[in-house]
């Protein structure tokens, strides 16, 4: 499948295939993904519920690991790594999980937990510990005198949320993976948690891979967007060019598909055909295709791969709309 153009990109995902076995079944969670992160932006990754998002999220991190391909972050082969080594470069790289609240030790101070991946990092002094985790908690709009020494369970779901951005960014990481962070909130929270967000990456010099289902959040916060769809791309490209002119008939849909504030708008009634798919059976050829109305003999018996369509937009489809 081919690469994003990019000179040195900070994170390179090539070809990566992730599995699960289920039942003595095979689950085709990521098959053949490739994708690269520039330094300094936000990638988006969108898709349905259950394409796969969260499974290369957590793949790049080796969170889980990859029957094959590899993820070359600052030309350092991940998944090649074990050990120490990997534990070192894991400083470098750090993950916001989609739930707030049972991401965080219910018996543990909030104090203690942010602090808990420098003693990991072997930050020995606990002075030096106190001290960036005050910090950190500062900086996410939370006063360390106050949340400190209490659980969990005392705070609200935005303010779990600002711990576990407090946790991700102690160690000063440069590549953070955001799944759904804001999935779990109220509409109101969300956007306080998105300004933190885009704060911290200013401030920290972040690049994210932001994971979301929510096209709206996405186009508000990525540079570019990556469209997945049954553990395979679709398209890639800038955020404005892809919202503008989507070239594949899934991403097309998925935009139509997000709600307008007008009472007056009627509803369209582009929706996909069919049912969704199953990952342990996916299709033959493209995996759209069955949802498709621009699907003929070809995409059942050839896999489109991604090629470029228009400067930086790239997408993987025989009949592309554009």
């Amino acid at each position: 499948m081919m690469l994003l153009p990019s000179p040195d990109p900070l994170l390179k995902v090539d070809n990566l295939v992730v599995e699960y076995s289920v039942g003595g079944k095979t689950v085709h969670a990521v098959s053949g993904v490739s994708l690269e992160v520039e330094r300094g932006e936000t990638l988006g990754l969108v898709g349905e519920s259950g394409c796969g998002k969260s499974t290369l999220g957590r793949a790049v991190l080796q969170l889980r690991r990859a029957e094959s391909g590899k993820v070359l972050f600052d030309g350092h082969d991940l998944t090649a790594m074990q050990g120490e080594a990997l534990r070192r470069m894991r400083q470098r790289v750090q993950l916001i999980f989609q739930d707030p609240i049972a991401s965080l030790n219910p018996r543990r101070r909030i104090g203690d937990i942010v602090a808990e991946p420098l003693v990991i990092a072997g930050v020995k002094d606990p002075a030096e510990r106190r001290q960036r985790v005050h910090d950190v908690l500062s900086a996410v709009g939370l006063d360390p005198t106050l949340v400190a020494g209490r659980l969990p369970h005392e705070f609200s779901g935005g303010q779990c949320q600002r711990v576990c951005i407090a946790r991700a960014l102690v160690l000063n990481p440069e590549f953070v993976v955001c799944d759904e962070p804001v999935s779990a909130l109220d509409v109101s929270i969300r956007a306080q948690i998105l300004n933190l967000l885009e704060e911290m990456k200013t401030r920290y010099g972040l690049t994210l891979l932001f994971i979301a289902h929510d096209l709206a959040v996405v186009k508000a916060v990525s540079d570019r967007v990556a469209v997945m769809y049954l553990g395979r791309l679709c398209e890639v490209g800038p955020s404005e060019q892809l919202f503008a002119r989507p070239a594949h008939p899934y991403t097309a849909l998925l935009i139509e598909a997000i709600p307008v504030p007008d009472p007056d708008m009627k509803p369209t009634e582009s929706v996909p055909t069919g049912e969704p798919p199953s990952p342990i059976a996916p299709p033959s050829g493209c995996r759209f295709r069955t949802r498709c109305p621009r699907a003929d003999t070809r995409c059942a018996s050839e896999v489109p791969e991604l090629h470029p369509l228009a400067p930086g937009q790239l997408v993987a489809c025989h009949h592309p709309l554009i």
